[in-house]
């Protein structure tokens, strides 16, 4: 397909003129339109556009089949090989404008998705032997499609009473941990009126486990006529939509078309309105997952959900629980938005494979929390004075947000630190996941003299330098910077530069994010010469920029691999841009020359050598290595037995195992001294609410393992004296 241009032209030619498509209107001639103009305008404006040929094809066709399929419910094997037939030539249909893979892949979805209806609902009611020893693979990625319906039914048999089992499970662990603490008030003398306090719960109306079953079996279906009701809400223009979302997430996984309502739902999610828990949502196939944490709202504060947890579930306090699978992302918000004060209840599946239901009262976000902020450290039995700067995202009053820039703001926080005379600054860049360029050149400057931050390339042009074109430096000390595998994009250029420039010491997990791109919007629209009525056309989100550290390297996949590496929750799980699908490569290019004479580094395998042998000997940081081999463990063994005895065993064994690493850093460290300076004490003396989240910061930073490291760290680069240190002369 190398014409795009031609086509787009000669396609123009044959439609204009014909009536504007509605949502639920069915217009081969706009949907035509919509694939040409969107492969014309990712061909000249992508970063590196793929070939459109037999290869793409094969990849497009395992895209969208996941896509329309991925739990394989629905598909027998013989209707995927119908489509298969298909897989080679969709590059040549779309640059023909031919849909018939399309029009195909509707037509026996519509039937696959009635006939699994038509099982469930011959299954709910079935006989279940919850005493039959059985097994079932959860993993679409690891199971086949069923051969015929015979062998879908079988599956639908054992994945409802899956559902039922472990639904029925901890309905009886409830029960049981109820009359434990019913017997432990009574031997204790303060047995409350159970009765009058909640009678539904009192240990004399103790059900039957023929009861539980019942229960579990009606909640069950009205799960999943939720999701059917769901799934047959679900418009061709849906569809259309994922269709051509197989084609530009092959160019990379942050290329996205957007319908002109789906752009729209997109701007409402992005701009500052916040779902009322203090969450951003994106699509996970048939699910909507956690996208990221706002700093300071309800889901921060409450530290029980996090970034891709995929929600399986919305539940309204004192209402039934709706089932989400295949929902509109759209629908799944307007669900999780709400009113300050009121709950919402999040049913959601945890990296581990856990099933977790997660309470959350919704509020506004307290923006405070979101910027820059910065406290006093010390380690018990050291001299030294630390400051330590918590950055949550590279925000900027362009924004709209009432605080100035994050590089003004952190530039504050050092003029504050530097009065209080402190020997080394930690900033915090943990679950940062980025934002405004400027503001990054900016902080970037406040380390170093004027030079070089980072490049910037588009795909036919020189990578652009910027650079930080202020050669006054605010803090010329030991400086650390934290990160974790949630630090991206801003947070990686950050690190990235200061790390090529040997200013400072980079910690934490085993790299960064990875992501090195950049994107923006086009609108379709601007690709057609004058007005159709066909428009609007949609947009689409492509990558058309690359950045590169100043040493010529990229970010993207590899992300900044940190100077001294620490144990890690998330270390075995797959994370970051390199587990995306079809993401750019990793490259390089020509370094551009860089140099400090700010702050000699100390000789960096002195620093690791001391760090790994305090880690070894710290019984914390064993045990989140351990929990992090655990969960890997868990992640990967998704066959689960469904028989009640068997379930029980499997969920009874994983309780054991975590109650080791339960509240790992929940203990508070003796030898960590913090606390906050006096010009912020009296800012915040007359705002009790500020007071309150002050303490809960402060409490938090007391236990964290990661932080009393990094002091050590930077007590060992001033321990290194004058032969390893030279402090910059004005």
């Amino acid at each position: 397909m190398k014409k795009r241009g031609v086509f787009l032209l000669a396609l123009l030619a044959g439609v204009i003129g014909y009536g504007a498509w509605c949502a639920d209107e069915v217009n081969p001639d706009k949907e035509k339109l919509v694939l040409g103009t969107l492969l014309a305008v990712m061909d000249q404006v992508h970063f590196k556009p793929p070939n459109l040929n037999d290869d793409f094809s094969k990849k497009a066709f395992k895209k969208y089949l996941n896509d329309l399929d991925g739990t394989k419910w629905f598909f027998t094997q013989e209707e995927v090989d119908q489509l298969k037939a298909f897989e080679l030539e969709i590059d040549d249909q779309a640059e023909a404008g031919d849909l018939a893979f399309f029009d195909l892949s509707v037509t026996l979805l519509d039937k696959a998705i009635a006939r699994s209806e038509r099982i469930y609902r011959e299954y709910i009611d079935y006989d279940f032997d919850f005493d039959l020893t059985e097994e079932l693979e959860l993993d679409g990625e690891k199971k086949p499609f069923p051969k015929d319906e015979a062998e879908q039914k079988e599956y639908w048999r054992k994945y409802l009473k899956y559902q039922i089992v472990s639904k029925l499970d901890e309905k009886l662990d409830a029960q049981e941990d109820k009359a434990q603490r019913d017997k432990e008030n009574k031997d204790n003398g303060d047995l409350r009126d159970l009765e009058k306090e909640n009678k539904q719960e009192t240990s004399s109306e103790k059900k039957t486990k023929t009861e539980l079953i019942a229960e579990s079996i009606e909640e069950t279906k009205e799960l999943y006529d939720g999701v059917f009701e769901n799934i047959n809400e679900m418009r061709r223009s849906d569809r259309f939509e994922a269709y051509l979302n197989a084609f530009a997430n092959l160019y990379d996984p942050h290329s996205v078309y957007f319908s002109p309502k789906g752009k729209q739902d997109f701007d409402i999610r992005m701009g500052g309105k916040l779902e009322g828990i203090g969450a951003r949502l994106g699509q996970d196939g048939d699910y909507v997952k956690i996208a990221s944490i706002v700093p300071g709202g309800p889901s921060y504060q409450g530290k029980e959900l996090e970034v891709d947890d995929v929600i399986q579930m919305v539940t309204q306090e004192g209402e039934e629980g709706v089932g989400i699978k295949g929902m509109r992302i759209d629908d799944v918000v307007s669900m999780v938005r709400g009113k300050k004060g009121t709950v919402v209840i999040l049913t959601v599946k945890k990296k581990d494979g856990s099933i977790k239901d997660i309470r959350i009262e919704r509020d506004e976000i307290i923006l405070d929390v979101a910027y820059a902020r910065s406290a006093i450290m010390e380690v018990e039995g050291k001299e030294n004075k630390v400051g330590y700067i918590k950055l949550p995202s590279f925000y900027s009053s362009f924004d709209g947000g009432k605080g100035n820039s994050c590089a003004i703001d952190v530039a504050k926080e050092i003029e504050k630190l530097k009065k209080e005379n402190v020997d080394g600054i930690i900033l915090d860049l943990r679950y940062n996941g980025g934002g405004s360029l400027p503001d990054v050149i900016d902080m970037s400057g406040l380390f170093i003299e004027d030079g070089p931050v980072v490049q910037v390339k588009s795909r036919r042009r020189k990578a652009q330098v910027y650079n930080d074109e202020d050669s006054s430096v605010q803090y010329d000390g030991p400086l650390i910077v934290m990160v974790n595998a949630h630090s991206a994009s801003a947070s990686e250029i950050l690190a990235g530069a200061l790390q090529d420039y040997k200013r400072a010491v980079i910690v934490g997990s085993k790299s960064t994010f990875g992501k090195g791109t950049v994107q923006g919007f086009f609108d379709l629209d601007r690709a057609l010469p004058g007005n159709t009525d066909l428009k609007p056309l949609g947009q689409v989100k492509l990558t058309f920029q690359k950045f590169y550290r100043i040493d010529g390297g990229s970010n993207q996949l590899k992300g900044v691999i940190p100077d001294i590496v620490l144990p890690d929750p998330f270390a075995y799980i797959k994370t970051g841009e390199k587990e995306e699908v079809n993401p750019l490569e990793w490259s390089e290019i020509e370094p551009v020359a860089h140099s400090q004479n700010v702050y000699q580094m100390p000789d960096m395998e002195m620093l690791k050598h001391k760090s790994k042998l305090r880690v070894a000997a710290n019984e914390v940081f064993t045990l989140i290595d351990e929990d992090a081999k655990r969960l890997k463990e868990n992640q990967d063994d998704s066959t689960y037995p469904i028989d009640l005895a068997g379930f029980s065993k499997m969920m009874d064994d994983r309780k054991v195992e975590s109650k080791k690493y339960t509240d790992i850093m929940d203990k508070d460290i003796a030898s960590l001294k913090i606390r906050n300076m006096e010009i912020d004490l009296q800012e915040m003396a007359s705002d009790s609410a500020k007071i309150g989240r002050n303490s809960e910061w402060l409490k938090q930073m007391q236990k964290d393992v990661y932080i009393e490291e990094c002091l050590l760290i930077i007590n060992d680069m001033l321990k290194a004296g004058t032969t390893y240190v030279e402090s910059r002369k004005e």
